[in-house]
C-alpha cells in the first residue's frame, strides 16, 4: 500500500483539499485531526502542519510512524526572499535549510548536529511533478478567478521558481529581518516555519518530500495585501490545482 501525505499549511488549504476527497473520515492523534480519504485515486491524508519547526516535526512523525505514509507533499504560503520572487508566484522547493540553526563553533553554522547535513534536498520526482503541475494549477486560477479577486496582483504575470527554501522559528516581517537573510543566505528563494524541519525528518525515515509555497507577501516592511483575502481567494486556489495536476500524474 502506498499513501500520500497532504500537509497544509492554513485552515483554508484544508477546507479546499477536504472538498475534493468526497470519502474523507477523520482520525484524531496527538491532538491533530487527520483526514483520510482519496483523490484522483490515491490513498492519501490530509492534515495541518501547525506552526513552526516543531510542530511541523511532529506531524511529519505522526504521518509516518501512525499513518504509514510513504510520500509527502506540503503546500502553504511564504515570504519571498530573492528579488525576482514577487507576490503571487509560486515556489518549489529543490532543499531546504533551518536559517536559524546555529550549534557553532562545535558545528558549523546551519548543520544540524550529528547529521552532517546543513541542506536537505527534497526529492526529485516528486519536485519534477510539482514543477510540470504547477504553471498548470496558475492557468487554472487565472482562468477561473475574476480579476475583482486578485487583490491588485496581476496573476496573468505570475511565475514559477524552484530552489533553496529556509525555515526557521521566526515570522520574518521587516526589511532588515529580510536583507540578512538575503546575505547570509543569497540563493534563498523564500522563508517559512515548517518545511525544513519536516526535510529532516523524512531524511530520517527516508520517505520523500516534497513542498510548493505560494508567496504571499515580501517578508518585509512593505504594505501587505489582505492576508485572510489572499489565502482564501488565491493561495489555497493554487494548493488544489496544482495538488489535483500533481495527483493526476502520478502513478496509482
Amino acid at each position: 500500500m502506498t499513501r500520500i501525505a497532504l500537509v497544509s499549511a492554513m485552515h483554508e488549504e484544508l477546507a479546499a483539499v477536504l472538498a475534493r476527497m468526497p470519502d474523507e473520515h477523520k482520525t484524531v492523534v496527538a491532538g491533530r485531526e487527520f483526514w483520510l480519504g482519496h483523490w484522483q485515486g490515491h490513498d492519501v491524508v490530509a492534515v495541518l502542519s501547525r506552526i513552526g519547526k516543531v510542530a511541523a516535526a511532529t506531524t511529519a512523525t505522526t504521518l509516518i510512524e501512525h499513518f504509514g505514509v510513504t510520500r509527502m507533499v506540503f503546500t502553504g504560503v511564504a515570504g519571498g526572499l530573492a528579488p525576482h520572487v514577487q507576490v503571487g508566484d509560486v515556489v518549489v522547493a529543490t532543499e531546504f535549510v533551518q536559517h536559524d540553526m546555529d550549534a557553532s563553533p562545535l558545528f558549523p553554522r546551519y548543520e544540524v548536529p550529528l547529521s552532517g547535513m546543513t541542506r536537505f534536498p527534497s526529492d526529485a520526482g516528486l519536485r519534477d511533478a510539482l514543477l510540470h503541475a504547477a504553471p498548470l494549477a496558475l492557468q487554472d486560477v487565472v482562468n477561473t478567478l475574476p480579476a475583482s479577486e486578485w487583490l491588485d496582483i496581476n496573476l496573468a504575470a505570475s511565475r514559477v521558481h524552484q530552489g533553496l527554501i529556509a525555515s526557521g522559528d521566526r515570522f520574518v516581517s521587516s526589511s532588515a529581518e529580510s536583507a540578512d537573510l538575503q546575505q547570509r543566505l543569497p540563493d534563498a528563494l523564500a522563508v517559512e516555519m515548517e518545511c525544513a524541519a519536516m526535510a529532516q525528518v523524512c531524511h530520517d525515515y527516508g520517505v520523500p518530500l516534497a513542498a510548493v509555497r505560494t508567496i504571499s507577501d515580501r517578508a518585509d516592511d512593505a504594505a501587505h495585501v489582505d492576508f485572510p483575502r489572499f489565502i482564501r481567494s488565491i493561495a489555497s486556489r493554487y494548493s488544489v490545482a496544482v495538488l489535483d495536476h500533481f495527483l493526476a500524474q502520478l502513478p496509482c
